[in-house]
């Protein structure tokens, strides 16, 4: 856990530092999630892959292909009033799980244009990645 924590301390400062880039995740946006744990109701901050299609922001819950959902999962789904951070810019935004059907087609959507993520896919398999759309409040 530590050595995650430390991680991922290192991409936060990383990303605050450059307005939202990171070298690591070059060709991929990247975002900061201001969560609140669905148990402890602390703030955590989630560094991830953004993905933007037709104009949405999506978080897909790949978790790399693990066999389990990421932690920040049940904290988006207890707690869906999130702040993000994107770029220089914070908001206040709230957090909407996609619909079983419509999560499995956008990962396939998504597996079929990134060999990388279908290779998470097949890794988690068969655990379903849920997929978050970011809605500004």
């Amino acid at each position: 856990m530590t050595e995650m924590k430390n991680f991922n301390e290192k991409i936060i400062e990383e990303f605050r530092a450059n307005n939202g880039q990171v070298a690591m995740f070059a060709d991929y946006p990247m975002i900061i999630l201001h969560t609140v744990g669905s148990k402890s109701g602390k703030t955590f901050l989630v560094p991830l892959v953004l993905t933007i299609k037709d104009g949405e922001m999506l978080l897909f819950a790949s978790f790399a292909g693990a066999k389990k959902h990421p932690v920040w999962v049940s904290n988006l789904r207890a707690n869906p009033a999130i702040t993000v951070e994107v770029g220089d810019e914070s908001f206040a935004a709230r957090v909407v799980e996609l619909a079983e059907a419509e999560a499995k087609s956008t990962v396939q959507r998504q597996a079929d244009i990134s060999e990388q993520f279908a290779k998470y896919v097949e890794s988690a398999a068969p655990r379903d990645i849920p997929v978050f759309r970011i809605e500004r409040v």
